[in-house]
């Protein structure tokens, strides 16, 4: 029962914080550390992704389809569309892969990750609170595409945020709030379906344990929830409120590691 509570949580956490802009991978660091929860693998690493993965096409399985036809029936719009997420997709892979190892060893400091936290925070907060709303997507360009990939590359460092640093960039070239976090996140489903599908035949080849189910489980229906909230709550709101958590949280890990030197 304590691995399913384990999966179940970290499945949780995995599926609220991959959308939110407070960063997924220091969450997912840090609560085992702090908990003193072992290492999970990577094969529960990859659940938790699918599980994220499976809410993004819950949630935007119209867009995608849309997308696809796209193709062969004309739509202007809608082909543009999915090239600027193919534009934006390609920096943040390559950087990705360059930088796998270093993400799972020397960039999960506890001090590095809470100094990472904090300053996206700010920044996030500088442009959302200075950068104007006068954008949508059918408006951006391929360099502003471009611009948000290059800038999701920074979160192979944990505490810097996928959703945060694709956002943050967002509001710089100046997209409305929502129009900001919806092309995040459809941004996120090709990186997250690559990163998933290439480490998960490991799983297929060694059968998939039911706590990972429960991990699996949780990441999507939370995530899905995640996806939703963020999107209503920006229509009205600034992202003040996820800048504070950040540095809260920040600040509080900084206090753990010297309570534990």
């Amino acid at each position: 029962m304590v691995q399913e509570f384990q999966s179940f949580v970290l499945g949780t956490v995995q599926g609220l914080t991959e959308f939110l802009p407070v960063s997924s991978s220091a969450h997912l660091v840090l609560l085992p550390w702090l908990l003193n929860w072992p290492d999970r693998g990577l094969a529960f690493d990859v659940a938790l992704h699918l599980g994220t993965l499976l809410a993004l096409l819950v949630y935007y399985w119209r867009s995608w389809i849309a997308m696809a036809a796209s193709l062969v029936n004309g739509d202007k719009p809608r082909r543009r569309l999915l090239l600027l997420l193919v534009t934006a997709s390609i920096p943040g892979a390559i950087i990705g892969l360059m930088f796998e190892k270093q993400a799972e060893t020397i960039f999960r400091s506890p001090l590095l990750i809470a100094s990472a936290l904090a300053f996206l925070g700010i920044a996030l907060w500088f442009f959302d609170r200075f950068e104007p709303q006068r954008r949508s997507i059918d408006q951006m360009t391929y360099l502003d595409a471009l611009l948000i990939g290059l800038s999701q590359a920074f979160a192979v460092v944990p505490g810097v945020s996928r959703s945060g640093s694709t956002i943050t960039m967002g509001r710089i070239v100046q997209l409305r709030r929502e129009e900001a976090a919806n092309f995040s996140f459809l941004m996120a489903t090709p990186i997250i379906a690559g990163a998933g599908l290439m480490e998960g035949r490991h799983l297929l080849a060694k059968g998939i344990p039911h706590d990972l189910w429960i991990g699996f489980a949780a990441a999507a229906l939370f995530g899905l929830i995640a996806i939703a909230a963020l999107i209503r709550f920006v229509r009205t709101r600034s992202y003040e409120a996820f800048v504070w958590y950040r540095i809260v949280f920040a600040l509080f890990v900084v206090a753990e590691v010297f309570h534990r030197a």
